[in-house]
């Protein structure tokens, strides 16, 4: 396994989340579908919680719920004791794609959150400690050389490096990925199992990781949130005492294809 990335001046600390009897439905054109219902979900601060789920069980619901992209018809959710009523620099948010800006290097792009909340007046830090932080974070997730590249002359784990880099720059404390891997090969998708476990260990944000494979769920997750059913809620939730550090040895071990038995069972697969 690659060695965790070298530790920064900045460290970040988990924030617990609290989601109580969370309700969506969706009405488009006269149709009426139920997203969610009754949703109870509490995440240990510095936790790595994955949602697995078939696809339309309502997991990038919940998460966009989680990060106050989308309102809720009933509940409450609770971000280090906060009610979540909008979006947060404290809550970051990681896509399937990177979403990065292709006119701006590595290093804008890193930059561009931190500076434009600057510019608002909602960030203290001045211009020459974000540029010392961004060459900092690029360093910790293995892009320093890359600053002043653009996105397509990165390779397909970079600019999800990049992306990464760019959430750190605003130190969440709970980081929510939707999928974040699924366009990558299997080989760049290990890979970056391995890079994203040894970000956490650093850092030791919450993560909520959205996802449909349950292989990757076992080897990323403290906990797997199992969803599924009409109307679509939390059917169990399932541990994953595996020991830590992980890697991909850990795939074919007995103790690690139990707790996918365990899942396939609870999915009724």
């Amino acid at each position: 396994m690659a060695a965790d990335p070298a530790p920064t001046a900045t460290q970040l600390t988990g924030a617990e989340v609290h989601v109580h009897d969370i309700a969506k439905t969706f009405r488009r054109r006269g149709r009426r579908t139920v997203a969610l219902s009754g949703i109870d979900l509490e995440v240990h601060a510095g936790e790595f919680v994955c949602l697995l789920g078939p696809s339309g069980c309502g997991k990038s619901t919940l998460l966009r719920i989680v990060a106050g992209a989308l309102d809720a018809d009933q509940g409450q959710v609770t971000v280090g004791g906060e009610p979540v009523s909008g979006p947060s620099p404290d809550r970051g948010m990681l896509f399937q794609s990177p979403l990065l800006f292709p006119w701006l290097t590595t290093r804008k792009n890193v930059l561009f959150g931190p500076k434009a909340q600057r510019s608002r007046g909602l960030h203290e830090r001045d211009d020459p400690e974000l540029d010392a932080d961004a060459d900092a974070i690029l360093d910790t997730v293995g892009l320093g050389q890359f600053g002043d590249a653009f996105p397509h002359e990165l390779s397909g784990g970079m600019r999800h490096r990049a992306a990464f880099a760019r959430a750190l720059m605003t130190r969440p404390s709970l980081l929510l990925m939707d999928e974040p891997f699924g366009a990558l090969d299997a080989i760049t998708r290990l890979r970056m199992h391995e890079f994203l476990l040894g970000i956490w260990r650093q850092y030791r944000m919450t993560i909520i990781f959205v996802t449909h494979d349950i292989e990757e769920s076992v080897l990323l997750a403290d906990r797997v949130a199992v969803m599924g059913g009409k109307p679509p809620t939390i059917s169990e939730i399932i541990d994953v005492p595996l020991e830590r550090p992980r890697d991909a040895d850990d795939l074919d071990t007995t103790e690690f294809l139990a707790i996918k038995r365990q899942i396939r069972a609870s999915l009724a697969l």
